[in-house]
């Protein structure tokens, strides 16, 4: 089994004025001439770790971390305003460009995957591979999945829980906005700790014990959940089923589709949808894995498609010359 490279350090950090009052934080690590490769983490509303730097070999990659708009250490923190997907798929463009990269390989789980996807179709002359982990399509039925008729049924506890938290809101997701971007501090905190509450529940699915992350401090919470939900009410800011229906404008170029069976997150056929709408990619499943980029047999995964990228693209430059 393939485990995660050793720790390190970034190499260069700074924080990358993108426009529309957003600057978004950066990391760059590895080798200075390696193949360049930038993770795109998920939520949206997430942040990078230093520990996303260990799916990639140190000496032949150049990685990029980067968080998002208004998450982590990018600022305004919590920022929604001239939040969206075209914008964050232009920060990338915008990150490319400043850091002196032609072509790189997007790695993207959940929130992250739809991302690389849309950034893919929207500049397929600079995507040198992409490895995608649970992949979420940002379609109706992804939310429907989650927040109606799916996970809830295998979930029946933990969503009477989640509707008892949410009561006199309700769980609609136009409501759940309203509630946590309303004056109403108390209800709005309600709402953001039932939806924290619920989306851990729905992640950590396949997990056998652990207590997931550590419960996070408020106001990171509050912007969190905002970002989520700013997203999820304006439907990511994408034509439903937009991501598959531009699936012919992905370049032809290495795709490795990873899934846990056991994903509740985002459920396997989405990631079957793309490899159907993309046939020269791969698709792999995990049987007894779920969502998370940290369980064992999905990190294993992960590594394994990292280290075959290279010897893949080392092959291309070879076969090319």
């Amino acid at each position: 089994m393939s485990n995660l490279y050793p720790p390190s350090a970034a190499r260069i950090v700074h924080q990358l004025e993108v426009g529309d009052g957003h600057t978004v934080y950066v990391e760059e690590a590895g080798a200075p001439d390696g193949i360049p490769i930038v993770f795109l983490h998920g939520g949206p509303g997430s942040s990078c770790k230093p520990s996303h730097r260990q799916f990639f070999n140190p000496a032949r990659y150049r990685n990029f971390l980067l968080d998002q708009r208004g998450a982590g250490r990018s600022r305004p923190f919590g920022g929604t305003a001239a939040n969206t997907t075209q914008a964050l798929v232009a920060d990338l463009e915008h990150l490319r460009r400043a850091a002196q990269v032609d072509k790189w390989v997007l790695f993207g789980g959940s929130w992250g995957a739809a991302l690389a996807v849309a950034y893919a179709e929207a500049h397929p002359a600079h995507v040198l591979g992409i490895i995608l982990r649970g992949t979420f399509l940002a379609r109706q039925r992804d939310l429907d999945w989650f927040m109606q008729d799916g996970a809830a049924r295998l979930l029946p506890r933990a969503w009477a829980e989640f509707n008892n938290a949410v009561h006199g809101v309700g769980c609609e997701i136009p409501a759940l906005h309203a509630a946590v971007f309303g004056p109403d501090a108390r209800l709005a905190e309600r709402v953001a700790r039932a939806w924290s509450k619920w989306s851990g529940e729905v992640v950590s699915f396949a997990l056998e014990h652990g207590d997931g992350d550590p419960p996070m401090p408020l106001p990171e919470l509050m912007a969190k959940t905002q970002i989520e939900l700013h997203y999820a009410v304006h439907r990511y800011f994408l034509d439903d089923d937009q991501l598959l229906a531009n699936a012919h404008w992905l370049p032809r170029v290495p795709v490795h589709i990873i899934h846990g069976q056991r994903d509740l997150t985002c459920a396997a056929e989405a990631g079957w949808s793309l490899h159907q709408a993309a046939p020269w990619s791969t698709f792999e499943v995990l049987r007894t894995t779920g969502h998370l980029s940290g369980e064992p047999l999905m990190t294993e995964a992960l590594v394994r498609a990292a280290d075959a990228m290279l010897g893949t693209l080392a092959g291309d430059a070879v076969s090319s010359t």
